[in-house]
């Protein structure tokens, strides 16, 4: 029976589909999270260092962003910006609320830097996006790698989101499998759980990995003091 239904879901069609979703499911992730990090350290540096106009436009962007649903966000995007592919309107809603969690975490390695480090370089001629850039954030980002790895792996499982509007990533082409079974097969409950339990293993496996990478990142951090 279990064989039959393995049989019954994973075609080489059913799985051809699965992979080219998941394919689109990293590269959404890996695209947020790029564009995040970019975004997010102007925030961060605009909120740590300007604290008159662009600091307070900062900081009102991060609070409500990260205080506020993401799918309220994919919501917006995806019904009210006209044309584009809503493939690229969802992704939009990612990276503008990926951005705002973003922007904490740098904010946080930037506080971690001593102030004494402006100092230092200011005493060597640098100006202070000179010193920013070459000095600061480096050290910045070296102390939050564990952070931003933690962030894309909830930026994978965020990416799932997406198919509650017909995006086809990894969740919504299992979803279109377990419809079109119905067309070919007498779909049972057996037929449910076997694709979901591959599809959340999918992600297990991934995220595991990525996280057990973080754990390893953070235990050789704390040896290094």
């Amino acid at each position: 029976m279990l064989s039959q239904v393995i049989a019954d879901v994973f075609t080489p069609a059913n799985i051809q589909y699965l992979i080219i979703g998941l394919i689109i499911t990293l590269g959404i992730a890996v695209c947020t999270v790029l564009l995040s990090v970019l975004i997010g350290s102007v925030l961060a540096i605009c909120r740590n260092y300007e604290k008159i106009i662009l600091g307070k436009i900062a900081g009102v962007y991060i609070e409500i962003f990260r205080n506020t649903p993401l799918l309220l966000w994919i919501l917006v995007c995806v019904f009210t910006i006209r044309g584009g592919n809503p493939l690229l309107r969802g992704s939009l809603a990612l990276v503008l609320y990926t951005s705002s969690v973003i922007a904490e975490i740098v904010r946080g390695g930037l506080n971690a830097i001593p102030k004494g480090q402006f100092e230092a370089a200011n005493s060597q001629g640098f100006r202070f996006h000179q010193t920013i850039f070459y000095i600061v954030l480096p050290q910045c980002f070296h102390k939050i790698v564990p952070s931003l790895m933690s962030q894309i792996v909830t930026t994978i499982k965020d990416t799932s989101f997406l198919s509650q509007f017909a995006i086809m990533e990894f969740f919504y082409r299992s979803r279109i499998i377990m419809s079109s079974l119905s067309q070919s097969v007498t779909v049972t409950s057996l037929h449910v759980f076997v694709i979901f339990l591959f599809v959340a293993l999918v992600y297990f496996v991934i995220n595991f990995t990525l996280s057990s990478f973080v754990h390893g990142m953070q235990k050789k951090a704390l040896t290094s003091y």
